[in-house]
C-alpha cells in the first residue's frame, strides 16, 4: 500500500506515518521540512503546499493508493492538493474536527448534528469554518464515496503540540498542591493520536467514506483518572486539590484553556464530553488505557523537552496567581 501524508512530522500526521510504516507500507511525506525531523522509514518530498505551482511541481506525475491530510488552515489549500491528487489516488482521508458542528455541542450529539457553513474555496477564516470548508473541498474533488472525514474530538498522546496534556504533566511534575477541576468523576472523552491513526488507516483500506466522529465513548475515563495518571507517570510529590465548579467559576478560571481537557458538567461546554460516538466504535475504534497515553506522553516530554506552543494557538494552563487564589479559597 502506497500512502501519501500531507504533513507527517507533527502529532497526528506523525502518528499516521509511524503506523503506516509499522504495517510495512510505502510511505511518502510532503511538507516544508521546517518543523521537525520525519519519522524513520519514510520518504520526504519538500514543498510549501500553499503554493499551487510548487506543490504541482514536486508531486510530478507520481501516484499513491491513499492520501491522509491533517490541514487546519485555508480550505483552498485542501482544494488544491485534492484537485492535483484525485486522478492518481484512490481515497482521501481528511482529519477534520467535531468543531464543524453548530455551537453549543449537544449532550448525546452525533454525526447527524447540523454543521457550520463552509466554503471550499475560502482563504483562512476561523477554525470551524476552515475545517468544514476543507471537508467540502475534499469531497468536491474526490466525491463523497472516496472521501473519509475523521471528525476528531480532543486528541492527546505523544508529540502533542497543543499544550494540554503536556501542561498538566509539567505542572504536576513540579509537585506541591495542584488545583484539580471540579468532580474527579467527571467523564472525559478523548482519542490518543495513535488510535486515531490506526482507525483512519484501517477504514481507508476497507473503503469507508463519510463523516465519523472519532473520539472515545462517553465516560471512557475521567478527569480524575487522567490527573492521577499524571501523578503516577511523573512520580512527583503532588497533591491534587479538587476545587468545586462553583469556586472555579466565581474566580474566573477558564475551562478547556486554563484547565486543559476539562469542561464543567453544566453550561454550553458540557456537551464536549458527552458525545455519542457509537459509529466510531462500530467502525473499529479501539482506545488504549488513559495510563498508557499519559505515560507515553511523559516519556516523550522528558526525552524531547516541553513542546513549544503551536503557532497561532493560545497558551494553555492555569496562571500561578490564579492557582494560588483557588487553593486559598479551598483552604478557607
Amino acid at each position: 500500500m502506497k500512502l501519501l501524508v500531507l504533513g507527517g512530522t507533527r502529532f497526528v500526521g506523525r502518528a499516521v506515518a509511524q503506523d503506516a510504516v509499522a504495517r510495512g507500507w510505502d510511505v511518502t511525506l510532503l511538507n516544508r521540512g521546517a518543523t521537525a525531523e520525519p519519522p524513520e522509514g519514510v520518504r520526504t518530498l519538500t514543498a510549501d503546499r500553499t503554493s499551487y505551482a510548487e506543490l504541482s511541481d514536486v508531486l510530478g506525475d507520481e501516484s499513491w493508493d491513499v492520501v491522509v491530510d491533517t490541514w487546519s488552515g485555508a480550505p483552498s489549500v485542501v482544494r488544491d492538493a485534492a484537485g492535483l491528487l484525485a486522478d492518481r489516488t484512490e481515497r482521501y482521508g481528511y482529519v477534520s474536527s467535531r468543531s464543524v458542528y453548530t455551537w453549543p455541542p449537544d449532550p448525546g450529539g452525533d454525526e447527524t448534528k447540523p454543521v457550520v457553513d463552509g466554503n471550499p474555496d475560502a482563504e483562512l477564516t476561523d477554525y470551524a469554518a476552515d475545517k468544514r470548508g476543507g471537508e467540502l473541498a475534499a469531497m468536491r474533488e474526490y466525491g463523497a464515496e472516496r472521501t473519509l472525514l475523521a471528525r476528531a474530538g480532543l486528541i492527546l498522546g505523544p508529540y502533542e503540540d497543543v499544550g494540554r496534556l503536556p501542561w498538566w504533566l509539567g505542572r504536576i511534575a513540579r509537585g506541591g498542591r495542584v488545583v484539580a477541576p471540579g468532580d474527579p468523576g467527571r467523564g472525559l472523552q478523548y482519542v490518543d493520536a495513535r488510535d486515531l491513526a490506526a482507525w483512519l488507516l484501517d477504514n481507508l483500506v476497507r473503503g469507508a467514506a463519510g463523516a465519523i466522529d472519532v473520539v472515545s465513548p462517553r465516560a471512557f475515563t475521567t478527569i480524575g483518572a487522567l490527573l492521577g495518571a499524571c501523578v503516577a507517570a511523573t512520580g512527583a510529590d503532588a497533591e491534587l486539590v479538587w476545587v468545586p465548579e462553583e469556586v472555579l467559576d466565581s474566580e474566573g478560571a477558564e475551562p478547556w484553556t486554563q484547565l486543559p481537557c476539562w469542561v464543567p458538567s453544566t453550561g454550553e461546554l458540557a456537551g464536549l464530553m458527552e458525545s455519542d460516538t457509537s459509529l466510531a466504535v462500530a467502525s473499529g475504534l479501539r482506545c488504549r488505557p488513559v495510563g498508557e497515553t499519559v505515560r507515553d506522553t511523559w516519556e516523550w516530554v522528558t526525552r524531547a523537552g516541553m513542546p513549544a506552543p503551536r503557532e497561532g494557538l493560545p497558551l494553555n494552563g492555569l496562571p500561578a496567581d490564579l492557582e494560588a487564589k483557588l487553593l486559598a479559597r479551598v483552604e478557607s
